[in-house]
Parts: C-alpha cells; sequence; structure tokens
C-alpha cells in the first residue's frame, strides 16, 4: 500500500488519517503511516507518499518517542467493532520548488512540492540510504499530483524493519475531504492506474467534531507528551482491508459529512486523473 523507488514487500501497513481544529495550528489533517518493510532491492530503498498540502515543513513530522504503538492502539480500539472487508464504492513553509532534506526516525526524507527537482537533492542523503530514483516515478507524480507534497522516506536494509509510526500533520486541499495515500507500485517504476492491487492493511479515520458516542475510544499511554497528545484522535473508525483481498489501484477518501455517519462503506477508491 505505497509506492517504493525499489523492489520491495510491505506487510501489515495501518494508515490513519485525522481531521481536528488545532489550538495553534488551526483546522488541520494528521497522517499517520506504519508498516512491515522487506526490502529486495539489494542497497538502499524509499517509500514515497503524496500528501495533498501544498506545503510542508520537516517541523509538521510528529517525533512519536516511547508512544511507538499510537497507531497499533488505535488499530485495537477498532478491531472487536471493525466492519468485514468490502463495500467500497470505487471513483474513478520552503519556497516553492525547494527540496528539504532531514532525518526522522530511521529515514532521511526528501520533501518537495516539485518531484523533478529531487535527483539534485539527492546528494544530501547519506550514501547508505541514498536510493536509485526512476525518472518516470517523478514524472507520474509531478503530472498527477501537482498541487502536492511528495514526502521521499529514504531507508536502508538495516533500519527498513525497526522504523516507528510516521506522524504528521498538515494543513489540506480540501478540509472536508479525508485523503490516505494508498497508490501501489513495489518495483520502482510508475504505478499502473488500471491494475488490481492486493492489499493488507487497515485505514482508520477520526474527526474531532463527532459526537461523543461516535467511534472507538483510543486509550493511550498516561505519559504521552501533551505536545504529542494534541494531534491524537479520542476516538476512530476504521476497516481492515485483505490479505486476500485485490482492490483497484487508488487512494482511500472519505467526507467528512460521510465521517460523521460512522459509515465506512461510504469510503471511495481515488485514482489520480490523467494528464
Amino acid at each position: 500500500m505505497c509506492i517504493s523507488t525499489g523492489e520491495a514487500a510491505f506487510s501489515g501497513t495501518i494508515a490513519y488519517c485525522g481531521r481536528l481544529n488545532h489550538p495553534e495550528h488551526g483546522l488541520v489533517h494528521v497522517l499517520g503511516y506504519q508498516n512491515t518493510a522487506v526490502n529486495l532491492a539489494g542497497g538502499p530503498n524509499a517509500m514515497l507518499l503524496h500528501l495533498p498540502t501544498r506545503q510542508l515543513t520537516p517541523r509538521q513530522f510528529l517525533p512519536v518517542g516511547h508512544a511507538d504503538d499510537v497507531l497499533n492502539r488505535m488499530v485495537a480500539a477498532v478491531r472487536p467493532v471493525a466492519a468485514a472487508s468490502g463495500g467500497i464504492d470505487w471513483m474513478g513553509a520552503a519556497p516553492r520548488g525547494a527540496v528539504q532534506v532531514f532525518d526522522h526516525d530511521v529515514y532521511t526524507v526528501l520533501l518537495a512540492d516539485d518531484p523533478t527537482a529531487i535527483p539534485a537533492a539527492l546528494g544530501q542523503v547519506p550514501p547508505h540510504r541514498r536510493p536509485a530514483l526512476d525518472p518516470d516515478l517523478l514524472r507520474f507524480y509531478a503530472d498527477h499530483f501537482p498541487d502536492h507534497t511528495v514526502a521521499v522516506c529514504c531507508f536502508d536494509n538495516a533500519d527498513s524493519q525497526r522504523a516507528k509510526p510516521l506522524l504528521l500533520w498538515y494543513a489540506p486541499l480540501d478540509p472536508d475531504r479525508l485523503t490516505v495515500p494508498a497508490l501501489d507500485s513495489h518495483t520502482g517504476g510508475a504505478p499502473d492506474l488500471d491494475a488490481a492491487v492486493p492489499v493488507d492493511h487497515w485505514v482508520l479515520f477520526s474527526t474531532d467534531e463527532a459526537p461523543a458516542t461516535w467511534g472507538a475510544p483510543v486509550a493511550y499511554p498516561g505519559d504521552t507528551r501533551h505536545s504529542l497528545r494534541a494531534f491524537l484522535p479520542t476516538a476512530v473508525v476504521g476497516r481492515h482491508y485483505g490479505p486476500w483481498q485485490t482492490l483497484p489501484n487508488g487512494d482511500f477518501t472519505l467526507s467528512h459529512r460521510d465521517l460523521l455517519t460512522g459509515d465506512l462503506g461510504r469510503v471511495e477508491r481515488l485514482r489520480p486523473a490523467r494528464r
């Protein structure tokens, strides 16, 4: 459930998107992402996430510290009441152009609003994490997600199995639509938008505008840092897809209005428009 720059196998993916009114940053979306990676590239690799925001900075990546089971706690909350798979409806702070490079957990991350600028910044990635990038893959992102920020999360073989969850917040392009990046291609090339792809992941959503009885409450450790806790949901809804299921290649998306109903049968699979 992601795109990699080299051959890889990803399993046990947990993807989360929440909407909240943050006391400092206003209305934001929070993305959480975690999986188990088996790097088959024989060298450095990276996973790419396209994020529906025009600008993203390193400070918007949240360190989870000792709360590295935060996404697993969300899954534990919904697992007893999660709906069975199926029933999806299908539907078809840096200057612009700059690439920001920084370390986060086991990753060296490159953030770019213009994916074609990424190769010139690869020299800032340590050699043991520096992947080979297919120009066609970067052109795919530039053509299909021109308003998005692309995060290239570079890792090496030694670190690929022990990554903590990625957790970050952003000002969304559309506050009333929650989207989880889920395009799939593990060969290093651009994804096939006409393909049916195997899935094995949990998809979770939240909103702080839901009534008190909505969703499944999530329990966090008492020592969770306040700065992190301010971005975490009190309750979530979610469902598992797979492991013996295939879906049309694409992202998961849900309107905020439908999220408030708690009906995950209204989750849609979204493919980018061809240009």
